[in-house]
């Protein structure tokens, strides 16, 4: 039985629940932008619910995005509609999913995209494994075999009933170290207690799909996640709640270990207790003392849906393996945030701050964006792919010495 919200709570869960349904179908769509101040009667505001306009993508838009000296943006690829997750292939192939077409893509640069898988709806988290391809949609998780040419082969259905999360039905999953697969697995609420403990989670399971089992617990929604090259630790940026306001509670960085509890829906950031969730026969300040602290904290709303770890040649070598990360880009805050790629600086395997590394989507005062990141790769030769879902277009991030003048 789920736990009892507070007046103002129930009223910003549904609220919520609605914006989460509009966010569904509207990504590739023009969005009507919206100022609506959410609260209860006699209660201060708690949220707002603003859906800054979609505008197409144009030459002096790449030229006004932002990026350290030495850097810049141009376009590998567009016209992709619902581009979100991507893997690149040895041969260099970059591999990307549309879970609103249910299809992959194969993409070389000055070729035409060729659609390499039809079929699996709502496909989303995308990997390659022990020379097979493994993909995941809602419930479903498969691998399929490579041919010559770069199409696909066989399917092997590995995982069939995965929880499908409710209000986060997108996942990601990657394969650690240990050869394990890792798959995240959000909360099917705002904020409530879970009626299936594999909600917001992070599942591991061997390879074929068997010994699934819960790695951590108290994530709301960690799609964004990957492994140090160097301490081979897990790192994973997770979703804060909606409804609190414009900056409560914030994104997380967290350090994701075995047994780890991370708090949701009760706790976020450093054991900071949620005060407006309440369930019986739970001590919230007792609890958090055994949740695991965040190493950093970021923007609420933000929304970070992808996390890399640079291990390329070409950047500058002060970025060789700190992380970058997809910040797709709030709807719950006035005014707008995300919508770019922030670094992670780390330094002997610990992470030490966030800094702005691609921005400018956001324009006129941001009240409207021409680019929300989802997916980000790094590419054979060093570069970094960040692809957009709104506008269907992957800009390719490089580095150049002579840019530095």
């Amino acid at each position: 039985m789920r736990g009892a919200l507070a007046p103002h709570a129930m009223t910003s869960q549904l609220l919520s629940l609605l914006a989460a349904a509009v966010l569904a179908g509207g990504c590739t769509q023009a969005w009507t932008e919206t100022r609506e101040p959410v609260a209860s009667p006699g209660e201060k505001v708690v949220g707002y619910s603003f859906y800054p306009q979609r505008r197409m993508p144009t030459p002096e838009g790449l030229a006004s995005l932002r990026l350290p000296v030495g850097f810049a943006a141009d376009v590998f690829a567009r016209d992709l509609k619902n581009a979100r997750m991507m893997a690149v292939a040895d041969d260099g192939a970059v591999y990307l999913t549309r879970p609103d077409q249910g299809d992959v893509l194969r993409i070389l640069e000055g070729r035409a995209p060729a659609t390499v898988i039809s079929g699996m709806d709502g496909v989303h988290g995308i990997a390659f494994h022990g020379g097979r391809l493994y993909l995941e949609t809602i419930k479903e998780l498969s691998s399929f075999a490579l041919k010559a040419d770069g199409s696909a082969g066989d399917r092997r259905l590995l995982v069939q009933n995965l929880p499908d999360a409710g209000q986060h039905v997108h996942r990601n999953f990657g394969f650690g170290p240990d050869g394990m697969l890792y798959l995240s697995i959000g909360s099917d609420c705002n904020v409530c207690s879970e009626p299936d403990p594999h909600h917001a989670t992070m599942l591991r399971m061997k390879p074929d799909g068997s010994g699934r089992q819960i790695f951590a617990k108290g994530l709301r929604d960690t799609m964004a996640f990957a492994w140090h090259p160097d301490t081979r630790e897990l790192w994973g940026m997770d979703h804060g709640m909606d409804w609190m306001g414009n900056d409560v509670p914030p994104e997380e960085l967290n350090r994701i270990v075995e047994h780890g509890d991370y708090g949701w829906p009760f706790v976020w950031g450093n054991r900071q207790v949620n005060p407006l969730f309440e369930r019986p026969n739970v001590d919230k300040d007792d609890y958090a003392k055994g949740t695991v602290p965040a190493a950093l904290t970021y923007q609420a709303h933000s929304a970070p849906i992808a996390l890399v770890f640079y291990t390329g040649a070409q950047f500058p070598d002060d970025y060789r393996h700190d992380a970058f990360v997809a910040m797709h880009g709030s709807w719950n805050r006035s005014p707008a945030v995300g919508y770019g790629v922030a670094r992670i600086r780390f330094q002997d395997g610990r992470p030490q701050r966030f800094e702005d590394f691609l921005t400018g989507f956001l324009v006129e005062d941001g009240r409207a964006f021409f680019g929300r990141p989802a997916g980000l790769a790094v590419m054979k030769d060093g570069s970094l792919l960040v692809s957009d879902d709104a506008n269907g277009v992957i800009y390719r991030i490089r580095y150049s010495a002579a840019r530095k003048s």
